[in-house]
């Protein structure tokens, strides 16, 4: 493994982070056309939410800006071999594309140093991004997923509940 692999995986994973704050899944942007073609009455507050949200989505696309201005702690979901290449330098790769995404994306400030009370301005500290590890044994690949929100949002049927 060479430092320009590395240099590589990096880049890209800041390029993913980048992306994961400014568009929604299509799964839920799908959910949520279809909770707004129910809502009848074009001047409901449900459907000017709705509307909201996409304007908002359109707005983040045009200017190339997160979708939320509070895109949270950066969590990192990570499946990976115990024979993945990277799995030692995984951590830190992750820490250096969060710090490029909040530069780069820009995201919000939202790590503090929990001892000194002070917010670091690059997204990172101690623990944080946020790296939920599974570990498969005799396995070479690796699959990364990125949550960034303040909140959890679960979207139910004619309803959106943040937790």
């Amino acid at each position: 493994m060479s430092q320009n692999d590395v240099s590589t995986l990096t880049e890209i994973m800041t390029h993913f982070t980048g992306y994961v704050g400014k568009r929604l899944p299509t799964d839920v942007i799908k959910k949520l056309e279809e909770l707004r073609s129910k809502e009848k009455d074009e001047l409901s507050l449900a459907r000017v939410v709705y509307d909201s949200m996409f304007e908002n989505q359109k707005q983040a696309d045009l200017l190339d800006r997160p979708c939320c201005q509070d895109t949270g702690v950066i969590q990192y979901f990570i499946t990976a071999g115990s024979a993945f290449p990277y799995l030692g330098e995984l951590e830190s790769i992750l820490q250096t594309a969060t710090e490029e995404t909040t530069k780069k994306a820009p995201l919000r400030h939202n790590a503090v140093e929990t001892f000194i009370e002070k917010n670091t301005g690059t997204n990172t500290e101690s623990r944080i991004p946020w790296l939920d590890w599974e570990i498969i044994p005799h396995d070479d690949s690796c699959t990364i997923e990125v949550y960034m929100g303040s909140s959890l949002v679960v979207v139910a049927e004619g309803m959106i509940m943040a937790y």
